[in-house]
């Protein structure tokens, strides 16, 4: 079975979208994209500077854009062959659009609310997020609860993403748990904690404008794992993940037990690739950060991809 993954905040880089331009019909879907979501995805996937494209309201329509653009580059508008989706923290918008909840257009309005609404609460009070990289993970947490810190991201593979406030996060660096690295991470608020609890509500109104579609496969939902085959679900859970820690350990389990066998990561990749290597042993999995991985993407979907009717 494959599957399709949809990485998250944090996976941006300048330039990245540079090389795709290149292809037919890219910088056309792009350009459709960013009328959407009322910001030019074209500069700030190319030109844009790191600062620029770390901002929150910046970042997410990019991601999310950069990846449903990309995943056109790959199966067009033939979705029939892959067998579940997943994203993490925004990268489940994407999932949801290529799944076929959302159009592109709800997708890419509805992550820009999600992104201006996350700056401002991010402006509230300056926080950020950690990752914490090997350690027991029994230690992990309580080392985060006494520095009043919140796992924001389960993402397996000895992976915990801290989120607070930047003394907390200071002090986390200063007194980290035994025999496990903290390393900031480029992102400009504390998300899947309390404090995005201000971006909720507006969003939660957009969202009711929207009449979702069923999806065309299982969405394995952040909040625990679950496959989700409801568009209502989905969407009330993109809602609320705001607020919530993202569970990606929980989702790789489910792709496995799902049988899945291969997954391609949609651009900006290469986070969710690697946590596969850890978390999803004997699964092989291609991340398409430039044109030239698409050969290798092909080939992945003759192996693992449902036939063809």
């Amino acid at each position: 079975m494959l599957a399709i993954a949809c990485p998250g905040q944090g996976s941006q880089k300048p330039g990245f979208l540079s090389p795709w331009l290149e292809l037919p019909g890219f910088r056309d879907h792009l350009e459709s994209l960013s009328s959407a979501a009322e910001l030019d995805l074209v500069a700030h996937g190319t030109v844009s500077d790191e600062e620029t494209i770390k901002d929150t309201a910046v970042a997410q329509p990019l991601i999310v854009g950069a990846g449903l653009a990309t995943l056109r580059a790959l199966l067009g508008d033939d979705l029939s062959r892959v067998g579940a989706f997943s994203g993490h923290s925004v990268g489940e918008i994407t999932a949801a659009a290529a799944a076929g909840v959302l159009s592109g257009e709800q997708a890419m309005v509805f992550v820009r609310e999600r992104g201006n609404g996350m700056a401002a609460a991010s402006a509230v009070t300056p926080t950020g997020m950690s990752a914490v990289m090997g350690g027991a993970q029994d230690d992990v947490i309580a080392t985060l609860d006494r520095h009043g810190l919140t796992a924001a991201n389960m993402n397996g593979g000895g992976q915990v993403v801290a989120a607070g406030t930047l003394e907390q996060l200071e002090a986390l660096l200063a007194d980290p748990p035994a025999r496990a690295r903290v390393i900031p991470l480029s992102v400009a608020g504390a998300f899947h904690t309390h404090h995005m609890q201000p971006a909720i509500e507006p969003l939660a109104r957009y969202a009711e404008t929207i009449e979702p579609n069923e999806p065309a496969r299982p969405l394995v939902s952040n909040r625990d794992g679950q496959a989700i085959t409801d568009g209502g679900v989905v969407l009330e859970r993109l809602v609320s993940q705001v607020g919530s820690p993202v569970r990606w350990d929980l989702c790789m389990a489910t792709l496995l037990e799902l049988g899945v066998s291969g997954m391609i990561e949609v651009a900006p990749a290469g986070t969710l690739a690697g946590l596969a290597k850890r978390g999803m042993k004997g699964v092989q999995t291609v991340a398409l950060r430039t044109p030239d991985d698409l050969d290798a993407a092909r080939e992945l979907i003759e192996t693992h991809a449902d036939p063809r009717d």
